[in-house]
């Protein structure tokens, strides 16, 4: 089973092609992960899924239907740019988004999720009296209170203390445990990392990576050295196979050049300065975002072609 099938779909603003000839799938029952570079278009292909924009060109399905208002009473969406109607009460507008998605009483599942999220105290005050972390947990449960099979999540964690954080991460994974699919665009590599059945990387309007974490590292190869040394990163200058250092404060993490000699890397740093820990491995999905997208290879790569007049 597919929840989401994108074919081919392209989508211009103002000759700018903000998602170009994309296709992608989403099966049914996972967590699928949106990443990218501000701008690539993350947030335009979640609305077009959303139908809140349709595509220039190209398809697209969602739980199976094709048509323009089709499923979306069985869609969660908790947009980029939050918005609620701040003179409503708490408890009153969660149970008018659950009622008006899924048709039914939902009075008990607002009540239990305003109590997982520790809001119970705040349910009768109007939402222009809540925090910004406040706000966001509201608007995560009105996006899951009428139990969608499809939950999509632009950006759910930006603004979220670490407790929060792992509060709504856990919401998520139990939500997808209970059969929804989950598509979720996110900065934060270490919780796609965790996450994510798939992963989806989106590049100037291109898809550049799809795949599990395992498929996505295995393209790079073990390329990649995380050590511990006793004379800073200074020691590491010059090194030979070594195509780029990068400096994490109490650790260094080394990329290689192509056919480098792992041991003989180890060789030169002990005679520079003493190695505490050294570990070759595949790059973390953080560093593959940054070999793709960071400033020498956005440098590198061409600009993007501008649509047809």
């Amino acid at each position: 089973m597919t929840a989401v099938e994108i074919e081919s779909v392209t989508k211009t603003f103002a000759g700018h092609r903000a998602v170009d000839d994309l296709s992608l799938r989403v099966p049914s029952g996972c967590t699928y992960g949106f990443i990218g570079p501000n701008g690539s278009g993350k947030t335009t292909t979640l609305r077009m899924i959303m139908r809140i924009l349709l595509p220039d060109r190209g398809r697209l399905r969602v739980l199976g239907e094709e048509r323009l208002a089709a499923a979306t009473e069985r869609v969660g969406y908790l947009p980029e740019e939050r918005g609620l109607y701040r003179k409503m009460k708490v408890r009153p507008l969660l149970r008018f988004f659950g009622e008006m998605k899924s048709g039914r009483d939902v009075r008990g599942e607002v009540d239990a999720w305003l109590e997982r999220f520790e809001l119970t105290a705040w349910a009768d005050k109007k939402v222009e009296a809540l925090s910004k972390g406040m706000s966001q947990k509201v608007q995560f449960i009105s996006a899951v209170v009428s139990r969608p099979e499809l939950l999509i999540l632009d950006e759910p964690f930006t603004g979220l203390d670490p407790v929060n954080v792992d509060a709504l991460r856990e919401a998520v994974l139990e939500l997808r445990a209970g059969g929804s699919t989950v598509i979720f665009s996110t900065h934060d590599m270490a919780a796609a990392e965790r996450m994510c059945d798939f992963i989806f990387m989106i590049y100037r309007g291109r898809k550049v990576l799809d795949g599990t974490l395992r498929e996505i590292q295995d393209r790079y190869g073990s390329d990649t050295v995380r050590l511990k040394i006793e004379g800073g990163a200074g020691a590491l200058r010059g090194l030979a196979g070594v195509a780029e250092v990068r400096n994490h404060g109490r650790f260094q993490e080394l990329h290689l050049a192509p056919g480098a000699d792992a041991q003989a890397l180890l060789g030169a740093i002990l005679g520079r300065t003493g190695v505490r820990h050294f570990e070759l491995g595949k790059p973390s999905l953080h560093d593959i975002f940054v070999r793709i997208a960071g400033p020498e290879a956005a440098a590198a790569a061409p600009e993007p072609e501008e649509a047809p007049a």
